[in-house]
Formats: C-alpha cells, sequence, structure tokens
C-alpha cells in the first residue's frame, strides 16, 4: 500500500490512508532518478528524449543522462541509460506510465509508433484503458487514456 504524507499542523502528520505515524517531515525521498541498463544508452536515450520531450544532460562512461531542460532536482526524475552486454529478459518488473499532454490518446499512439515503439503483450485481456507498448530494447510502457498537462 502506497501512502502519501502531508503535514497539516505542527507536530501532525496524516497518511492518505488515515494512517498516523511518526515518520518525520513532509517527505523522506522522492525519486530523482530512474536507472535503466542498456545495450544502446545512445539510441535508447533518443527515443526517451523523443517520447518525453527530454534533452541530453551529461555523458559519460558510456552512460547517458536524460531529464527536462532545467537539468536535474526538479519535480521529474531523470533518466540515466547506463550500458550492459546483458540483453533484457521477461517482463520487467518495474515499468514506465505515460500520458498524453498535447493529444488524445490514439494522436499519442500513432506518434509512439512512428518514433520506434511497438505493441507489446504482457498478458493483457484488450479491454484496457491503455496501451501496454515497448521501447526499441523491449522494455515495457504503458500509454494511458488520460491527457494531463505538460507541466508538471
Amino acid at each position: 500500500m502506497a501512502v502519501c504524507l502531508v503535514r497539516v499542523s505542527p507536530g501532525a502528520i496524516v497518511g492518505s490512508g488515515g494512517m498516523r505515524g511518526g515518520y518525520g517531515e513532509l517527505m523522506a525521498c522522492r525519486i530523482s532518478e530512474l536507472v535503466l541498463d542498456s545495450r544502446d544508452p545512445e539510441r535508447l536515450a533518443a527515443f526517451w528524449c523523443e517520447v518525453l520531450g527530454y534533452v541530453v544532460l551529461d555523458r559519460g562512461d558510456g552512460s547517458v543522462e536524460i531529464g527536462p531542460e532545467e537539468g536535474s532536482g526538479g519535480l521529474q526524475p531523470t533518466i540515466v541509460f547506463n550500458p550492459t552486454e546483458t540483453p533484457k529478459s521477461g517482463k520487467l518488473p518495474l515499468h514506465i506510465d505515460v500520458n498524453p499532454t498535447d493529444r488524445d490518446q490514439a494522436a499519442e499512439l500513432d506518434r509512439l509508433l512512428k518514433i520506434g515503439a511497438r505493441p507489446a503483450d504482457v498478458g493483457q485481456t484488450g479491454e484496457e484503458s491503455w496501451h501496454v507498448l515497448a521501447d526499441p530494447e523491449g522494455n515495457e510502457f504503458c500509454l494511458l487514456r488520460r491527457q494531463r498537462s505538460g507541466n508538471p
């Protein structure tokens, strides 16, 4: 169960599930970056830059870090692609979900397929409101229906 903590008055902490506890200040951590192993970090970085509107922030030792133009430290995490020789095997235990920000889901699906995404089957029924796709290295991600603002 995920719990979101909010300070409502000095000394009082309330979780989104109604739980109370001494978890400290407003937040202990936030996700600052996601790190993915990649057989071709440059290719995968280019794909995800196109998907998310990110830019390359840093390169070093074969790794490529991408993120919003304003750089790291903001509300949106950066993504680091680390080089590996090990091919992906099986369904990822963690995946990325994306939402369209300036078009409907069908138009965004068309755009993602044109830039290199492909449909992926992870056992979905076909009745889902989202599309399961794979990036050029086969990493699954979902395109959700709900349109969100492009601003974090």
